[in-house]
């Protein structure tokens, strides 16, 4: 019986062993929540300390890009473009949207004169590098706006060119 006794004493110890080093189910979910939700609250603060820095990168640029003050009318431009497959054209009218006004004899010309041929040549130069199907495209027209700011700010930099509109578009194809 003493032996009986013991097998029973140790069939309660062992059946409780297990149960006590088990770790409750409720303090383990508890835990990952906690976990999950300072997760979202650290993704949280990340996007939206990134939209706030992004809104103030954009205030900057474009505080600091210069404001058009005056415009230069140059007369429309008929050109071949660049198709491959047949002659396709473009008929454009452009306005220059200059930094500052330009003073009479403030040109780098001969004789002070505004150097037409210069920006005229810069500007054709551009334009027959494009096919007509981008030049259709709105994004194809502002990349073509960015190429020849750039293209003009490089090659007539005294002009302080900040902005291209066009005031005729036409592409005969």
């Amino acid at each position: 019986m003493a032996e009986a006794e013991t097998e029973n004493i140790n069939e309660n110890v062992s059946e409780s062993a297990p149960e006590a080093r088990k770790p409750s189910n409720k303090l383990f979910f508890a835990g990952l929540a906690f976990v999950l939700l300072l997760g979202m609250a650290g993704l949280g603060w990340f996007l939206f300390s990134q939209g706030a820095a992004t809104e103030e990168e954009e205030e900057h640029a474009e505080k600091s890009t210069p404001e058009v003050t005056a415009f230069l009318h140059l007369e429309n431009f008929v050109v071949n473009l660049a198709d491959p497959e047949e002659h396709r054209y473009l008929r454009v009218g452009i306005d220059l949207g200059l930094e500052h006004a330009m003073e009479s004899g403030g040109g780098h010309g001969e004789g002070g004169e505004l150097p037409t041929a210069l920006i005229r040549d810069s500007i054709l130069i551009v334009l027959s590098t494009w096919t007509s199907d981008a030049l259709l495209t709105p994004e194809g027209k502002m990349q073509l706006k960015k190429k020849l700011v750039s293209t003009l700010q490089k090659r007539v930099p005294w002009l302080s060119v900040q902005e291209v509109y066009f005031n005729d578009f036409l592409v005969q194809r």
